[in-house]
């Protein structure tokens, strides 16, 4: 007999939402990834000119390989940029350089929801590994603690999706200031990083809102076991 999960009605608005935003990013960027700022400077440019004013220089700019692999590694102290951000003169290529280069000044001020965020990355990893194996050895064999077990693990990941959430739109609003400051964008061209930038922060809301929603159809369907 065909059974469905009820429960599964819980992840839906977290699936628009997640469908909203990926729509948004891929409109922005399609958009601004074609329009070149009036300065010509690249990605890797803008984001050099960032750290210096930001009294950074132990940080290295590299190109990595694939498309959006735009990314801070704070152990590494490296800013790694993919192809069309590192060479790239469009106002997207801008924006999302200069948005890393906000977690290379995260990291380098000590801000503390990256710190955070940071620490908890290997117990999230773990719990992200185990949550749904114990969870639902818990619920077939119908052994509460490994339930409970297993709702406290991937509560590690709401945990980390919502700190999340101030480090990125931090980095974005470092960013959009710095853009302004140094003039590296002018009049409307910081609008269209803006929108990009903006569209970017809603697939993180999307991403937690979903882990939140996950959360919730975990604790339904353990007490729907008792």
């Amino acid at each position: 007999m065909f059974y469905f999960d009820r429960t599964i009605i819980l992840l839906i608005p977290a699936i628009i939402v997640s469908a909203i935003a990926q729509f948004k990013i891929s409109s922005a960027y399609n958009k601004y990834s074609k329009v070149t700022n009036q300065r010509g400077i690249t990605g890797e440019q803008a984001a050099i000119n960032i750290l210096k004013a930001n009294g950074i220089y132990d940080v290295e700019v590299e190109m990595v390989n694939g498309r959006m692999t735009d990314h801070y590694d704070p152990r590494a102290k490296k800013l790694r940029l993919s192809q069309e951000v590192y060479f790239g003169t469009s106002i997207a290529a801008v924006g999302i350089a200069s948005h890393e280069v906000g977690h290379a000044i995260q990291h380098n001020v000590s801000y503390t929801p990256l710190i955070l965020r940071n620490a908890i990355v290997p117990a999230v990893n773990f719990g992200a590994g185990f949550s749904w194996i114990l969870f639902l050895l818990g619920l077939i064999m119908g052994i509460k603690p490994l339930l409970t077990i297993g709702i406290v693990l991937f509560s590690l990941t709401v945990i980390f999706q919502l700190v999340t959430l101030p480090v990125e739109f931090n980095a974005s609003n470092r960013a959009i200031k710095s853009i302004k400051n140094m003039g590296l964008l002018v009049g409307n061209e910081v609008n269209g990083a803006k929108s990009v930038l903006s569209s970017a922060a809603l697939t993180y809301v999307a991403a937690a809102l979903m882990s939140i929603m996950s959360l919730l159809r975990l604790i339904v369907l353990a007490r729907g076991d008792e």
